[in-house]
């Protein structure tokens, strides 16, 4: 994200508008102010390649706070803003983030975050914060206050930053992907940009309508690629399928990004709602993040015309594929072919699979990253040889070198777009006096493709009761947020355990799928 020469060029022109509210700011506005809060950070000290965060629901004040660091050269972690404080507190002191940036809606969360973050010495609250309403908290300020203070012009020393966003892992712990940042001015991306710019068929003056959270990393790219060519983001604060649709005429926006959830619920919408919309100034419209029925893709590009494309990728950046919908119609449930990276599909012994078998997806990465500050996890997405990463994904390619998922080798959990591992939800579980032992794994979901689901050992005597259902649940809301909660409980007399100890999750799982041709909806 970086305003560049059409803070000049267009400087009246809305960088982005926000879907509900209708704030906006233009280039040259977003120029200033990303400038005032980019001398904000180095006047706390922070320079090239050190850490802030985000953690703010979609608003005026994100975009901004992400351009500072784009021009800066440091890494912003944009955070899940539906965590719990304690997951909060945890990616703040993982990332060694210096400063956060919040906002009003999410300050109370933020406040007990900060309790257990020592290394913050800043907290910048949009939004309308009201210091005398929260005497005794030194580390926070008004963020439009504090930026006033300082030039709007840029620092002396610019040096493109970029996003560190966390992925989730088995070991119920994110993970924050880390990209080398080279040493380049902020108009000189890194070459993932040009990659995605020319895939995505991006062009100056485009209007993008953004209905996903910022903070997840294909919505926070595209608004990325937007701002640098030139375009208009209109980013709704929240997805809403009749207000989607309205407002692709009304902004006439000629790309989008989506997830299959959201498709879904265009589709539930009444016959006629569907038949007066208006969707032709759309050029591309781009899914990814969950993998889409077929139905629903031949429902969408039936409606909507073969405009529909879509790719498969992860936060780690490893490899890339991708299809558009002419491809897609020929090799149906497709996600693409290989773009970017050098696929292999191997079975546990590292050993190729014959086309049309599926195996372990392995990539010989076409984007190099680490895990920050763990080189053990790092380690476990290579290979023996260090040549090739995984993410735990289970597919076939076809005979034309399309690629199909199948299966997550590490229950990875795919609800409404978002990625939520189970390892997490299982060790809360184990803590409750109740509980002797428990298995959380995703379940069908017409709506959100998956919805977590656990299956409960209570301890000897305790009922299995929906009371006990209830407690549970609750329970994990108290500590998670709540997309990574339980929607229903199970009971069993025992989980099924190897004699090592490993939890055999798989049968127990597969119950709840029979009469489904693939674990990937």
């Amino acid at each position: 994200m970086y305003p560049g020469k059409y803070a000049q060029q267009h400087a009246d022109r809305p960088a982005f508008i926000m879907a509900t509210s209708g704030e906006s700011l233009s280039y040259a506005q977003l120029e200033a102010r990303s400038n005032r809060l980019a001398h904000l950070l180095r006047a706390r000290g922070l320079k090239r390649l050190d850490h802030y965060a985000v953690f703010m629901e979609n608003n005026r004040h994100f975009i901004e706070s992400c351009v500072a660091g784009e021009r800066t050269g440091l890494y912003y972690t944009c955070i899940n803003a539906y965590l719990a404080h304690e997951e909060l507190a945890y990616v703040i002191n993982n990332s060694e983030a210096q400063v956060l940036i919040t906002s009003i809606a999410k300050l109370p969360v933020a406040r007990q975050a900060l309790a257990e973050c020592p290394k913050v010495t800043l907290c910048l609250v949009a939004g309308g914060f009201d210091g005398e309403a929260h005497a005794g908290a030194a580390r926070l300020v008004d963020f439009d206050e504090a930026v006033a203070a300082f030039a709007d012009t840029p620092v002396d020393d610019e040096w493109l930053g970029t996003a560190m966003l966390y992925s989730s892992g088995t070991t119920g712990r994110p993970k924050g992907v880390l990209r080398p940042l080279p040493e380049n001015p902020p108009g000189e991306p890194l070459p993932l940009f040009h990659f995605l710019n020319k895939l995505w068929q991006c062009e100056e003056g485009m209007m993008y309508l953004s209905p996903a959270p910022l903070y997840h990393s294909a919505p926070l790219a595209n608004v990325s690629l937007v701002i640098r060519n030139g375009g208009t983001a209109v980013i709704m604060e929240h997805f809403d399928p009749q207000h989607y649709l309205a407002l692709l005429p009304r902004h006439r926006i000629t790309h989008t990004q989506l997830v299959p959830t959201m498709f879904t619920r265009m589709l539930k919408l009444e016959p006629e709602e569907r038949a007066k919309a208006d969707t032709s100034s759309l050029k591309i419209v781009i899914h990814a993040a969950a993998p889409c029925p077929v139905q629903i893709k031949e429902q969408m590009i039936d409606w909507w015309g073969p405009i529909i494309h879509e790719y498969y990728g992860a936060t780690e950046g490893l490899g890339f594929t991708a299809c558009d919908s002419q491809e897609w119609l020929a090799h149906r449930g497709t996600v693409g072919r290989v773009l970017l990276g050098d696929i292999h599909i191997v079975d546990e012994q590292m050993q190729p699979v014959p086309k049309g078998e599926s195996g372990e997806i392995w990539f010989k990465t076409g984007s190099p990253f680490v895990y920050f500050n763990d080189p053990e996890r790092t380690a476990l997405t290579r290979s023996p040889d260090g040549t090739m990463t995984t993410v735990g994904d289970m597919g076939y390619l076809d005979e034309d070198g399309f690629l199909h998922l199948t299966d997550r080798s590490t229950f990875m959990i795919i609800s409404g777009g978002m990625n939520i591992y189970p390892q997490e939800c299982e060790n809360l579980l184990i803590t409750h006096p109740k509980v002797a032992d428990a298995a959380v794994f995703g379940i069908p979901n017409a709506d959100l493709g998956e919805e977590v689901k656990a299956v409960v050992q209570p301890l000897p005597g305790i009922a299995h009761t929906p009371e006990l259902e209830a407690e549970l649940i609750g329970f994990c809301r108290e500590h998670l947020a709540h997309i990574k909660c339980p929607r229903s409980i199970d009971f069993t007399g025992q989980l099924p355990r190897l004699p090592t100890g490993k939890l055999y999750k798989r049968h127990l799982r597969d119950a709840y799928w029979q009469g489904h041709a693939s674990r990937i909806v």
